[in-house]
């Protein structure tokens, strides 16, 4: 899925995103529409049963697009005080796949948000009715009891269950071609990026009546933003589950006794990272070089950690800041611009730096 992933962010986005017109524009879905097999087959990466799908909804294909925007962005914010910090999209568009050949920690997360990412966006897609093939959950329909009482479905429901088919139908079918342990790593880390979506849908309601009291309740399922997944899969990240393929083939069993047994919102992980203190190609690391440290942190993004022991650079730089600020009764808050000069730390290069190549 992610040869797929890559096809979309160097073709794709040029064709979907970044010069599309707004997707309620009849020319962009009559064109997107009469090209889509011309469109699909020029897509690197895909495998026959993801072309199919691309040429039976093509307009899902933008809303992909949007939710490769969404999960890299995420995945920028989740890693931005460490030394991997997700940026190979940006600086240096073969990196970010020497990350996923390799069945880390870091290409489990990757591979569980960008799942994520496709669910959502398709699902926002459903709601705002951009797409032929689903609208709103069509399940929450008449009337429902929970804890505070009765109430009517009304609005418009997240239709996360076409969310989730589309992206286990899409993102999942490269690694159904091959049964290796790589091929079950991803499928587990996709699925759990698809469950962590859905596990932050949420029941929204409005009242109506008289003064507003709640005689009568409309009620409707909404997904949260988006960052509330990001910040799960985080912490799933954080405790991810190293394992090894059990005898017969068809799973896993955790490489260390002492740990529990993965379930499936979990991630799973079979190599141990690289430090990516360097550039080096093979494993995908931009190294640390020039990276800006936290001098009193004592964590991830501290000079000592971040720099992996080789010192910083200190520089003083002048930035404007909003100071002084007072509350205006009513209502505004006005504030003075202010000059600030602060140290900025960046990491020292090591020796003889430039990149290092096992080739």
């Amino acid at each position: 899925n992610m040869n797929f992933l890559s096809g979309i962010w160097w073709s794709l986005p040029l064709v979907l995103v970044w010069v599309t017109p707004p997707v309620t524009s009849s020319w962009w879905y009559m064109g997107a529409v009469g090209s889509s097999r011309v469109m699909c087959d020029n897509v690197p990466g895909l495998v026959s049963r993801q072309r199919q799908l691309c040429r039976r909804h093509p307009e899902a294909m933008l809303s992909i697009g949007r939710g490769v925007a969404a999960w890299t962005a995420e995945c920028q914010h989740q890693f931005r005080r460490h030394r991997w910090d997700c940026n190979a999209l940006e600086r240096g568009q073969r990196l970010l796949g020497r990350v996923l050949l390799r069945s880390s920690r870091e290409s489990a997360f990757v591979h569980a948000i960008s799942s994520a990412g496709v669910v959502f966006a398709i699902t926002r897609a459903c709601s705002q009715g951009e797409l032929k093939s689903c609208s709103c959950d069509p399940e929450k329909k008449g009337s429902a009891k929970d804890s505070k009482g009765h109430f009517d479905w009304g609005g418009c429901s997240d239709n996360i269950d076409y969310g989730v088919k589309f992206a286990r139908a899409f993102v999942d079918a490269k690694e159904r071609k091959g049964k290796d342990a790589r091929a079950l790593m991803n499928l587990h880390n996709n699925r759990a990026g698809r469950k962590a979506v859905k596990r932050f849908l949420k029941q929204e309601c409005k009242c109506h009546g008289v003064s507003g009291s709640c005689t009568l309740r409309t009620c409707w399922l909404a997904m949260a933003d988006f960052r509330k997944t990001g910040d799960y899969l985080w912490k799933k990240y954080n405790g991810a589950i190293q394992v090894v393929m059990n005898q017969d083939g068809t799973g896993f069993t955790v490489a260390n006794k002492r740990f529990k047994k993965p379930t499936k919102n979990d991630l799973v992980y079979f190599e141990s990272s690289p430090d990516y203190c360097i550039r080096d190609r093979d494993v995908g690391s931009l190294g640390t070089a020039g990276r800006v440290c936290n001098q009193t942190s004592r964590g991830m993004d501290s000079c000592e950690v971040m720099c992996c022991g080789r010192g910083y650079d200190t520089s003083r730089v002048s930035r404007m800041t909003k100071c002084e600020c007072k509350f205006h009764w009513c209502c505004a808050v006005r504030c003075q611009d202010c000059l600030e000069v602060v140290d900025i730390h960046t990491c020292k290069a090591p020796k003889g730096a430039g990149w290092i190549s096992r080739t």
